[in-house]
């Protein structure tokens, strides 16, 4: 759950996360549940390389896709949101296009800063040659045992010509920074602005995921399961045929909101309290 401390702007994200802070000073505030008490905070540590690294901010949740959309429909999706600011993005610090010629070589992608910048090899580089654009996020980090890094793309943010590549990194004992690549579509020119998120980092407990194990079951195997189904689906059918034929009450309603609210037809039970429909991360501090 995301609760708000009530005489701090500080916002402590608990659950799979537990509560994340930034260096290495102690946590601020107590008022967090009890499990969460528990358990020590968790730290995500982030080391700068450089004197000016690039800014490192919490996941946005706009998009100018999303945006664009008429009423902004896009964000009645939840899963879209709770993606978008599910982790923190690292901002580029200057403008620049990048051109590939399709060929082979690191000279076929030609760099080029709006303003000159000393400092753009730091930031942006051809180096594995064949299309792959490299950018350095400037930062060295580490995360509790067993977490890693999961980085790539900020998630529902296009590129149109360019695609982000992705990568899990051991950052609970790697002692050397990653870089984040970018991988051409097709032999063209890209341009990345000032303030536009070039990596999206998310920590992960990435361990636990082989402990699982997939099975495939029949849905009438879980009576429970099966008839929440059907009485979802009876309430949905519904509900789509009523908007179909210019229902007022339906057109008035215009979306089923029962998963962005954390609630569910009568019928189908109650929804668990662990139920989140917004996400506010924390801004680093200085530790």
């Amino acid at each position: 759950a995301v609760r708000r401390h009530p005489h701090q702007q500080a916002v402590a994200v608990e659950g799979g996360f537990g509560r994340l802070v930034f260096g290495h000073a102690a946590p601020l505030g107590m008022e967090i549940s009890l499990d969460t008490a528990r358990r020590p905070a968790l730290e995500l540590e982030c080391y700068p390389m450089t004197a000016t690294p690039p800014d490192l901010v919490p996941g946005r949740q706009s998009r100018n896709w999303m945006d664009a959309f008429a009423s902004r429909h896009p964000y009645r999706c939840l899963p879209l949101n709770m993606a978008n600011t599910t982790g923190w993005e690292i901002l580029c610090p200057l403008t620049f296009t990048a051109e590939w010629n399709g060929g082979p070589s690191q000279a076929d992608i030609v760099i080029t800063p709006e303003r000159h910048n000393a400092n753009l090899t730091h930031v942006v580089t051809s180096h594995f040659s064949r299309g792959v654009l490299t950018m350095h996020p400037q930062y060295l980090f580490r995360t509790p045992p067993g977490w890693g890094l999961l980085a790539g793309g900020s998630p529902n943010h296009m590129k149109d010509g360019i695609q982000p590549l992705v990568g899990l990194i051991e950052t609970d004992w790697l002692p050397f920074p990653f870089t984040m690549n970018w991988l051409f579509t097709r032999p063209g020119r890209v341009k990345f602005e000032k303030g536009e998120p070039f990596c999206f980092i998310t920590p992960i407990e990435h361990r636990k995921v082989e402990t699982m194990q997939p099975v495939i079951r029949s849905l009438e195997s879980n009576p429970v399961m099966h008839g929440q189904f059907e009485a979802w689906n009876r309430a949905r059918t519904d509900f789509n045929k009523r908007l179909a034929s210019g229902d007022p009450d339906a057109a008035k309603e215009a979306w089923q909101r029962y998963y962005f609210k954390g609630e569910v037809p009568e019928d189908l039970g109650v929804a668990p309290d662990t139920h989140v429909n917004k996400r506010r991360l924390k801004s680093p501090r200085i530790g």
